[in-house]
């Protein structure tokens, strides 16, 4: 051996698991018996910790109740009666006779909306008009009608086109419809 080198003490195995667990049992003692700074320590991070939980809890509540939740997204169209009322339409009339309706529009569409309502007796147009409605407004108006042929379950069709339609083939967006017998 040459003088300048060094003793290296080797630890066996069962030394090292002696040294681990004398190292573990001196932090589970620090664990079981904390001092009192440790302690107070632990209490004022906790009570921090709970805190902020609350006020994150309270201001999530209060983005909930003041943000409300978009529901469905969707328009009103009915027909009523001359008096207001779901019945007493005029279904039996007599050729030039008119007829009197009340067509009603409510938009929940949650921004502002340009219909078109259309009418037509069987395929026949008799009324276009471009109703305008902010979010929750409701249009209504009496609509009078003559029907000019003869006949049987004349079909009297009232069509909502969300925009003016630019063609023929565009579907409405909601459709109604009364059947008439005309003597």
């Amino acid at each position: 051996m040459d003088s300048n080198s060094k003793h290296k003490k080797y630890i066996t195995q069962n030394e090292k698991i002696y040294l681990v667990i004398k190292k573990f049992g001196v932090l589970l003692e620090g664990v079981k018996n904390p001092s009192r700074a440790t302690t107070a320590k632990i209490d004022r991070i906790l009570s921090v910790i709970l805190i902020i939980s609350i006020i994150l809890a309270i201001a999530m509540t209060v983005y909930v109740i003041v943000t409300p939740k978009q529901g469905e997204k969707f328009t009103e169209f009915y027909i009523l009666g001359p008096n207001g009322t779901a019945d007493d339409y005029p279904t039996d009339l007599t050729v030039g006779e008119e007829g009197e309706v009340i067509i009603g529009i409510v938009n929940h569409e949650y921004s502002n909306m340009t219909y078109w309502l259309e009418v037509r007796v069987n395929e026949t147009v008799i009324s276009g008009e471009e109703v305008s409605l902010k979010n929750n407004e409701t249009w209504e108006r009496a609509f009078i009608f003559k029907m000019i042929r003869k006949g049987d379950d004349q079909k009297l069709n009232f069509l909502l086109y969300k925009n003016h339609p630019g063609n023929e083939t565009e579907e409405a967006y909601r459709s109604l419809h009364l059947w008439v017998d005309v003597s």
